[in-house]
């Protein structure tokens, strides 16, 4: 037996090709000798792209929700005078304008607790939770009070928190302004809830006094959302449209009745 396996090539039998591999006609760009600079500037467009993307995603975080410290920022002095405006802003006899500070690439404003015209989300959501408590007291008043009742009502309180919100944001970009932070109308639509604190507490002790103190709250709330949101308006407007503007804010003002008689009537109904 024969191992063919170590038999080499037979004499006089041509040899097969060799391949040989075949230069890239383009050469390498990454191990040339510019290969440091082409890296470089790649380096260098990379980081651009991705600096620019991150500025831009935080600017338009700030711009839409800005910083949620800023609106807890509030003493005790600010608590009062603030609510002096919401529930009576007949009285107040200062500007409406906010107070600007220098910052460095965008315009700032100084936290509530250096100035009384600033949105804060303290007394909101303090009034929202005080508004369930008295309303789960005017229930067990009638002995309607219930887990699933409290539950709806918190629902319910948040259905017209919403609303409010969406009021005041389809009114601005209505009106040309874009550019106020979602929270800061979330805060101008939550004070709503101070005043019908005042008119539920007035129906809980006297319930006759309901039918004199949710007109006024109505009516309190409808000029404060005015008047701040001209503020916003004057501050922001590229342009002014006289007769607009004013239908707009006076509609504005105008649904506060329906939907803060709504929310202070204290039942399980969705509806009365």
């Amino acid at each position: 037996m024969y191992n063919n396996n170590n038999m080499g090539p037979q004499p006089g039998m041509p040899m097969p090709p060799q391949k040989t591999p075949q230069p890239n006609p383009f050469g390498n760009p990454f191990s040339g000798p510019g290969s440091g600079l082409i890296r470089s500037g790649l380096g260098a467009y990379g980081e651009k792209i991705f600096g620019s993307s991150s500025e831009y995603v935080q600017s338009n975080i700030t711009r839409y929700f800005s910083d949620p410290q800023y609106y807890f920022q509030v003493n005790d002095q600010y608590v009062r005078n603030k609510l002096k405006i919401v529930l009576i802003p007949f009285l107040h006899r200062g500007h409406w304008t906010r107070i600007s500070e220098p910052v460095v690439g965008r315009l700032s404003y100084k936290p509530p607790i250096y100035d009384i015209n600033a949105p804060d989300l303290y007394i909101p959501l303090m009034a929202f939770g005080t508004y369930l408590v008295l309303a789960g007291f005017s229930l067990g008043l009638y002995g309607k009070f219930s887990p699933e009742a409290l539950n709806w009502l918190f629902v319910k309180g948040m259905v017209g928190w919403f609303l409010q919100v969406m009021l005041l944001k389809i009114t601005l970009l209505s009106l040309g302004s874009s550019e106020s932070p979602l929270l800061d109308i979330v805060a101008y639509a939550g004070y709503a809830f101070a005043g019908l604190c005042l008119a539920v507490l007035g129906k809980i002790i006297w319930g006759y006094s309901y039918y004199v103190l949710i007109p006024w709250t109505c009516l309190c709330t409808g000029v404060f959302l005015v008047k701040t949101m001209k503020r916003v308006l004057f501050a922001e407007a590229r342009s002014y449209d006289s007769s607009r503007h004013h239908y707009l804010l006076i509609f504005v003002a105008l649904a506060q009745f329906p939907l803060l008689i709504w929310l202070g009537n204290i039942s399980v109904n969705w509806l009365f």
